[in-house]
Order: C-alpha cells, then sequence, then structure tokens
C-alpha cells in the first residue's frame, strides 16, 4: 500500500469504525465452584455477548446493513467453550431463575412487579438462547457472523498482557502475539488482520512485530497519533501508517467521551439503570437460596429496581427504574450520537478535503454489564447509521482497501491514566514485573536446550502460568483497589506453580500426578509452542 500525505475524497460519507473489545482474565477455578470472580463471565455472556450475538441475527434478519469489529482475546474465547465453566452458568441460571419467579410472587401488586416479570423473562431467554439457539457456542456464534460479513474479528495477546512493560524481553512479546494467532485460528477457522493492543499499549517497534507475524492494523490511544512522526496531517481523523507498513487507528475522543463516561456521558442519564444497587444486596438472606458466597457474603444478582435518578442521589435514595423511561432515552441518545458523527464527517470533509475515519473502540463488557442499555443502544446506532447520508459502518479493513494514508511512526502511548503506563507499573504493583521477567530468564534458559518429552510438557505448563500472570488485569485491579487481595494471589499463584515446575524439570524430579492437576487447573492456551519464547537470534 502506497502512503501520501493528503488524498481527494473516495467515500460519500464518513465512516465510522465500532470497535468493540472482548475480553475478560482467566477465572476458571476448578476445585471452587462458588467463586465470585467467576461471575464476571456469566454476567458477560447474559448482559453482553448473548445480547449482541442477538443483535447480529436480528440485523440479519430485517437486512439491516452493519459492518463492526470485534477483538475476542484468547482467555475469553477459551472460558466460553469450556465445558466446566458452561455447565457452572447452567447451574447460576437455575439459580437465578428461581429468585426471579420468587421475585414475581413476592413484588405482585407493587411497582416493582413489571420490572420483576422482565428480569424472569430475560433470563428465561438467556437459557433458551444460549442453549438451544446457539447451542452454548457464541464463539462459534461470532465466526457466523464473520461469514456472513457482519463482523470482522481480530485478536490480541494471548493473556492481554501490557505489552509496553515487556519491550526489553521482545520474545515475551512474541511469544504474546504467536499463541494469541494460533488460538484464533484454531477457534475461528480464519487468521485475523487486525489486533487490539491490550489497553491501547504501544510502544515503537512493536508494529514491526505485529507485521512480522502478517497483521494489518492495530487501534491507538489519540495521542499516540497526534505525537506521531512527522505529525498527521487529518490529526486523529485517519489511520497513519507505520514504516512496517501496519496501519494504526486513532481513538476518536468525542466518540468515546460520549459512551464511555457515566459522569459526563450518556450511561450516567437519570433515566438508566442503577448498576451499583442489587436486590442481592437488598433482599434478606433467606430469599437468596444458593446465590450466596462460600463465606456467607452476598453477591450481585443482576435484579435491580432502580435508576440512576441523580449523580448525587445516595444508592438508598435512587428513585424506581421505568424500563419505557429508559428506552425512550436509548433513541434520543443515539440519534445524538450519529448527528454528532455526522457532523463531525461533514466538517473534516469540508474543511480537509477527505472522508472522516472516526474510530469509536470500546471495551465490548460497556454494552450491557456497565451500561444496562448498551446492546439497544448499540441497535439503535447501527439502525441510524445505516439511514444517514453521511455516514456509513466501515471496518478498519474497509478503510484500507480504499484509500493511501500518510507514513509516520506512533508515539509511545496507552489509554490508561495520563496516557502511558502508570496505572500498571505504580507503587502497588512495583514487584510483578521484575518477577515476570526474572521468570522468563529461567525458562528461556530451558527452552533453548531440547528438554525431554516430560520435561518439555512440564515447561510448556510453566510457559502457561508465566502468560497467565502477566495479564494486565491483575495491575489493574490492584491499582483501582478492585479485588485487590484476590488479583494479587493470581499472580502470585501462578508465579508458584511457575516455579515448582521448572524446580522440577531442573532436579529431574516431575511428579507427573502433579503436573496433571496443574494442567486441569491452567487448562487453557493449549496450542502453546515453546518455541514461541526462544531468544531471537542477534
Amino acid at each position: 500500500m502506497l502512503a501520501s500525505p493528503l488524498t481527494p475524497p473516495t467515500h460519500p460519507a464518513g465512516r465510522l469504525v465500532l470497535f468493540l473489545h472482548a475480553h475478560l482474565p482467566y477465572v476458571r477455578h476448578v476445585d471452587r465452584a462458588n467463586v465470585l470472580e467467576e461471575d464476571w463471565l456469566f454476567e458477560a455472556i447474559t448482559d453482553v455477548y448473548l445480547p449482541l450475538c442477538r443483535n447480529l441475527d436480528r440485523w440479519h434478519r430485517e437486512r439491516v446493513p452493519v459492518r463492526l469489529t470485534l477483538s475476542v482475546s484468547p482467555t475469553l474465547v477459551a472460558m466460553l467453550k469450556d465445558r466446566l465453566l458452561i455447565q457452572r452458568f447452567a447451574d447460576r441460571l437455575d439459580k437465578l431463575l428461581a429468585l426471579a419467579a420468587r421475585e414475581v410472587t413476592r413484588t405482585r401488586g407493587t411497582p416493582e412487579a413489571p420490572l420483576a416479570a422482565h428480569y424472569l423473562a430475560r433470563l428465561e431467554a438467556t437459557r433458551d438462547d444460549f442453549f438451544d439457539r446457539y447451542d452454548h457456542d457464541l464463539v462459534e456464534a461470532f465466526a457466523r457472523a464473520q461469514r456472513r460479513g457482519q463482523l470482522e474479528l481480530a485478536t490480541t495477546a494471548a493473556t492481554h498482557a501490557f505489552l509496553p512493560h515487556h519491550a526489553p524481553h521482545p520474545e515475551l512479546v512474541r511469544a504474546q502475539l504467536r499463541v494469541a494467532l494460533r488460538e484464533h485460528r484454531q477457534a475461528f477457522h480464519a487468521a485475523p488482520r487486525g489486533f487490539w493492543l491490550p489497553e491501547c499499549g504501544y510502544f515503537p517497534g512493536l508494529d514491526d512485530d505485529l507485521a512480522e507475524e502478517g497483521l494489518e492494523y492495530f487501534v491507538l490511544d489519540t495521542h499516540g497519533v497526534a505525537n506521531a512522526d512527522p505529525p498527521p496531517i487529518l490529526e486523529h481523523y485517519a489511520p497513519i501508517l507505520c514504516p512496517s507498513g501496519v496501519a494504526a487507528f486513532p481513538r476518536d475522543p468525542a466518540s468515546s467521551a460520549a459512551v464511555w463516561s457515566d459522569a459526563t456521558g450518556y450511561p450516567g442519564a437519570a433515566e438508566y439503570r442503577e448498576r451499583h444497587r442489587d436486590a442481592g444486596h437488598d433482599l434478606a438472606e433467606d430469599a437468596l437460596e444458593g446465590l450466596l458466597l462460600e463465606d456467607g457474603r452476598r453477591r450481585s444478582v443482576g435484579l435491580k429496581y432502580h435508576r440512576v435518578t441523580g449523580k448525587d442521589v445516595a444508592l438508598g435514595d435512587k428513585a424506581p427504574y421505568d424500563l419505557a423511561a429508559a428506552a425512550a432515552r436509548v433513541e434520543r441518545d443515539a440519534e445524538h450520537f450519529v448527528a454528532a458523527r455526522a457532523a463531525d464527517a461533514r466538517l473534516v470533509a469540508r474543511t480537509r478535503g477527505h472522508a472522516a475515519v472516526l474510530v469509536a473502540p470500546y471495551d465490548a463488557e460497556l454494552f450491557g454489564h456497565w451500561w444496562y442499555e448498551g446492546p439497544e443502544f448499540l441497535d439503535a446506532v447501527v439502525r441510524r447509521v445505516a439511514n444517514d447520508p453521511d455516514l456509513t459502518l466501515a471496518t478498519p479493513t474497509d478503510v484500507l482497501a480504499g484509500d493511501r494514508f500518510q507514513l509516520a511512526s506512533p508515539a509511545h502511548s496507552s489509554w490508561g491514566h495520563g496516557g502511558y503506563g502508570w496505572t500498571w507499573l505504580n507503587e502497588s504493583t512495583d514487584w510483578i514485573l521484575p518477577q515476570l521477567h526474572a521468570a522468563y530468564e529461567r525458562l528461556a534458559r530451558h527452552v533453548a536446550s531440547r528438554p525431554a518429552p516430560l520435561a518439555g510438557r512440564a515447561l510448556r505448563q510453566a510457559a502457561r502460568e508465566l502468560l497467565l500472570a502477566s495479564a494486565s488485569d491483575w495491575p489493574f485491579l490492584v491499582t483501582n483497589a478492585s479485588v485487590t487481595e484476590y488479583a494479587n494471589a493470581r499472580v502470585e499463584e501462578h508465579l508458584a506453580r511457575f516455579t515448582r515446575l521448572v524446580d522440577a524439570v531442573e532436579s529431574e524430579r516431575i511428579d507427573e500426578a502433579e503436573l496433571e492437576r496443574l494442567e486441569r487447573a491452567d487448562d487453557v492456551l493449549r496450542g502453546l509452542d515453546l518455541a514461541d519464547f526462544a531468544r531471537r537470534r542477534p
């Protein structure tokens, strides 16, 4: 692809790139069936991934034109296909359905009755759709949407590691890329063309690694392109082409601010459902049969009867949630979002002589889990864009197929606090990275020695433990003081397992039964190849 600083418009409208990033850390606990963190997966299936599949099918049936981009992390793919987790999800659904049925009885004749009926019907649809309509395989549902031309599926690092912090060990970066690509091809029967940089974390030269693996594009936070060398003529309204040939797509700040923030964006509207107040904390304990944690603590159950009301309104004073009022607000906000993007596109076309590329990247979990009405908002946006003369939905490869773009080198950046790496490396997390890198140094010595079959198997499991310990989720949760004890314990546990395995290899005293136990516990990234971790030759 040739690069030029500016080309005449070749499209009649601006292009809106809606890019959803679906990721959860690996939270499968083989020996414990009632772990709070597994709720992250169960809630995301119910609130996010299943509604997205329904939307895609509805658009297909109704012939609504749509082009979305979805990156799916290898750890999420593994959990969505895991039989143990699927069975636990079924068990959880049964308990929630029983609770919802009791709530219909309890609320009869009260203002909460319509909501209780809504939640019961929704959970019944979740059970029927997940197990019957989709045959408990949402990965295949995503693949089918890609085959239909609705989705462009991308991948991300194997365990969502913050890659800039591993730049001193390029082999670790390469392993995160290669393992992810292998897992993606296995799951979706096609190679991805794009790559979601975890946390939008970029360091100079990372695009060379992406190019080496055959990838064509990635997404950066706005300042990663704004500070590129040379500065981009079209600012954040077009991708830039790195010297490696890989394209960097900058985040459109206006699109992000409108949706991301519950303080200044749409999700904070008074009519929307309040996510922090939940019947799991409001009801009497004897009403929550089977839904308390092992230690008797409460958990959220997804039955929420209140709306945001106001940003300064205490949880106990929240007003009742009104489904009709929320639905009307969705339509107004979707209309505003599309009108604002169309206005930006017209302005860019008029002043820059170029069709705007507006990249709107979001965590997929925003649409449904954090913002209950998010799937309906997404549906309304897609339908409005389909009828807007100034906008069209496009994927990154659609954009790259039609134009030439400015050649420039992106700047070091992320979308974390301050725009760089502080969120994942600070005074509360600075113990993690040195241990990860020391573990890699130890692994690398053995990878080069061509180990015997059993030793190789132990080293492959050690490599899995190292990758799992490297997930960006753990330092993020520590920094944000969210389940801090659990996040620290996960890093410590994976590194301890790594150490036991490598110790066993070095002492030539591998306990095969213990190895099998660890393989069952962390049954993920099955296509991992030790060669991915080999040191690069000078």
